[in-house]
């Protein structure tokens, strides 16, 4: 696994993620301290479950929402 020092990093991220990606791991270091270690994730987004929303279908709207609270508002809009 290659070692990589900060600086060749930022300058060639892009080509060190799709080596990872291709996997070829390798690690980032600071003074020749090695930080961190690169390498691609092993799940797919395919594997992962879609949700449309997290209320999606866990309630219904009533008929007359649009009417709901119809009086009160139109007393507070009279000074009732």
């Amino acid at each position: 696994m290659k070692t990589i020092n900060i600086h060749e990093a930022k300058t060639h991220l892009s080509r060190l993620i799709e080596q990872a990606v291709e996997g070829e791991p390798f690690i980032i270091a600071k003074a020749g301290k090695p930080l961190v270690k690169v390498s691609a994730l092993t799940s797919s987004a395919n594997d992962q479950i879609r949700r449309t929303g997290f209320l999606a279908g866990a309630f219904t709207v009533p008929e007359d929402f649009d009417q709901m609270g119809e009086d009160d508002i139109a007393d507070l809009f009279s000074g009732n």
